[in-house]
Formats: structure tokens, sequence, C-alpha cells
């Protein structure tokens, strides 16, 4: 199994949830984070004062799914959360070593 973090921007999350949908993903966890990555922020214009804006807003998605499942969920999820311009996020795969449904007591992938 594997855990997958995504970071994208917060007007994707629709395209990007129903991406998912069709591509079988059945739950998700979403988190609304801020942070920078390369673009470092950037500068806005506010009662003619200039200030930086250094984190902007994103939204984190946490996904598990099975091994053979990482390449099509993965590709949907870039799909859908492009826009071409820098800032479109990024795509974390980690391990998962153990999954434990807690209503069920259910171990493993029966328990995504």
């Amino acid at each position: 199994m594997k855990k997958l973090e995504c970071i994208i921007r917060p007007f994707k999350l629709e395209e990007v949830k129903e991406a998912l949908t069709q591509a079988g993903v059945r739950g998700m966890t979403i988190s609304e984070v801020r942070g920078f990555g390369r673009s470092r922020g950037h500068t806005e214009l506010y009662r003619g004062s200039e200030y930086t804006v250094e984190f902007l807003p994103k939204i984190k998605l946490e996904i598990v799914v099975s091994e053979e499942d990482v390449e099509p969920v993965t590709a949907a999820i870039q799909q859908a959360a492009s826009t071409g311009k820098i800032g479109d996020g990024k795509i974390f795969v980690l391990p998962v070593d153990e999954t434990l449904r807690i209503r069920t007591g259910e171990k493993g992938p029966a328990a995504i």
C-alpha cells in the first residue's frame, strides 16, 4: 500500500475529486494548508502599499491506495490539477506498512 500526499491549488479541488472518483478512489482526507515552493510567494498591492505573501493557500489531499493503483491515481491527479504554471503542486508517494479499520478490525488492503 502507498500513501499519496498531494499539494494542489484550491480552485482545482473539484476537478481533482472528480478525477479521483473516476479512478476508483473511495476515500480521501483534505486539509487547507499554506506554504510555498520555488515561487516563494508573490508581491501584492494593498491601499498603495506593497507587501509580500510568502505562504500561499493550498489544499493537501491524503489518499491510501494499493501499489497497483499508484500510477493511474497519480496520473489522474496530475492531469486534473495541472494549469501548466509554476505553483501547481506536488505529489508525494510514501510507503504504508499497515492499515487497520477501527470499526471492523480489518487489516491491510481490505481496510482501505
